[in-house]
Formats: C-alpha cells, structure tokens, sequence
C-alpha cells in the first residue's frame, strides 16, 4: 500500500499515565472508546475481557523479545557460550507465546464477530506478534554465532571484540522505544524509533566492508569473520522488524498507512 495512504480510522485508545514507563504495566492503561464499539451484539464485557488479554499478552511477548536480544547481544560481546545457549532454548517460548496469542485472536474474531476499529486492531495486533517472533529467531540467531566464534577460538583463531558493539546497543534501544511506542500508541515515538533504522543500516554496511577486507588479507580469519557476519545481518534485519512493528503503532494510533522505511 502506498505510503500516506488513508484506510477507515483506527480504534481510538488512551493509554493512562505510568510515570515509570514500565512494559509490565502497559496493557492496563488502554481504553476502547464508545464510538467505536459494537454493543448491538449484546457480549461487550466479554469481548472486552477478551481484547484486554490481546493487549497483555502482546506486552508479555515484546518483553520477551526485548530481554532475548539483550541477552544475546551481551552473549555476543562477552562470547559467553552458557548465556547464548540459554537464548537459544528460551526462544521456544517466544515461539509458543505467538502461536497462542494467534490462536486467541482467531478465535475472538470468530466468537464475538469484531468489526471497524476492532478488528483492525486485533489484525494489527497479530500483525505485531508475527514480527516480535521473528525478532526472537533473529535473537536466537545472534546466539547461534556465539558457539561458532568459542569453537574458532579453540582452533587457535583470535576472535577478540566482535565490532558489534554500537549496532546491539541500537538495535537493543529502539526495540525497547518501538515496545513503549505500541504501549503508548505514540506515532511520533513510533516514526522516531524507525529513523533510528538507517543509522543501524549504514553501521551494518560499513562493518560488513570492513570484515570482507579483514577476511581477504586474512584467510586464516575467514570462518570468525563468517560468523561474525551472519551475526551482523541478523541485528539488522531486527531493525528492519522494529520499523515494521512501528508502521502499525502509527497505524493503530492515526489510522494511516505510512511507509517508514522507503
């Protein structure tokens, strides 16, 4: 869809104030306002219920997500091999949590029959699920590498600083921006957190010619530099899903479709 493009408005949701900015208090604070709800079918409380544990459990998921890749990237950093491989093995909760969140969005859509503002937001809602899972594959991913770079320092290789320090501290910060966006429903937040993507892609850039060099004058340093790659694109591609996750907050918040990463 063609950036700016306008659909019906979006359910209109107030988030209450929460002076600490916490993700475990997030989903408390949103409201679906009157005009916009369906109440001729007579199951408003229930579905109520129903959308205020959409909303929870998505703030679960993304908290999740957010402590997998600072995990990750701390793993990464430090090639600590027991904290990657507890990454690794903790992602299948990420991967449940979606498959239930789906599930439960599914079958409110089936039960209570959700329409306007509703239903675009459950749709966007499952829309966001899909992309905090993938970022918790590309977490898992980051982890996998670490494995990769303790075994090439075993064969007598030196590994050292990965040079992935400035992109995991990026990546890590605009997830966390992007998880309190959704909270907030801050479009502006939203489209400050996606900008931030075009410094991790020319960090990801740079760092990506400067290991292709090192590799070519090195051949003993291909497989570390291999690694360290694959781990680069994957906090990359993190950010990419963040600006995604972003496009629906600004949609959820205005009602627009926008392109945030043209």
């Amino acid at each position: 869809m063609l950036a700016g493009q306008e659909r019906p408005r979006a359910v209109s949701i107030a988030s209450a104030a929460r002076p600490d900015r916490r993700l475990a208090n997030a989903g408390q604070g949103w409201v679906v306002q009157d005009g916009d709800r369906f109440v001729e079918h007579g199951h408003r409380d229930v579905f109520d219920r129903e959308l205020q544990q959409v909303r929870g459990d998505v703030v679960r998921m993304g908290e999740l997500v957010a402590v997998a890749i600072d995990r990750a990237i701390d793993a990464l950093a430090h090639q600590d091999l027991q904290a990657a491989a507890a990454v690794v093995a903790n992602d299948g909760k990420v991967n449940l949590a979606q498959t239930e969140l789906t599930s439960l969005i599914i079958t409110t859509i089936a039960t209570q029959a959700p329409v306007a503002g509703d239903l675009r937001f459950l749709i966007s809602l499952s829309h966001v699920a899909y992309e905090l899972e993938r970022i918790g594959d590309h977490a898992a991913g980051v982890a996998r590498q670490v494995a990769r770079l303790v075994d090439s320092r075993a064969d007598g290789r030196t590994v050292g600083a990965t040079g992935l320090d400035r992109i995991g501290e990026l990546v890590s910060t605009i997830l966390h921006g992007v998880l309190l966006a959704l909270v907030d429903l801050d479009a502006q937040a939203a489209r400050r957190v996606a900008a931030q993507d075009d410094e991790i892609d020319r960090l990801y850039h740079a760092y990506f010619e400067r290991t292709l060099e090192r590799m070519r004058s090195e051949p003993e340093w291909v497989d570390v530099g291999a690694h360290l790659l694959f781990a680069a694109k994957d906090l990359e591609r993190i950010g990419d899903r963040v600006t995604n996750i972003a496009e629906e907050v600004v949609f959820l918040s205005t009602g627009l479709v926008e392109d945030l990463n043209p």
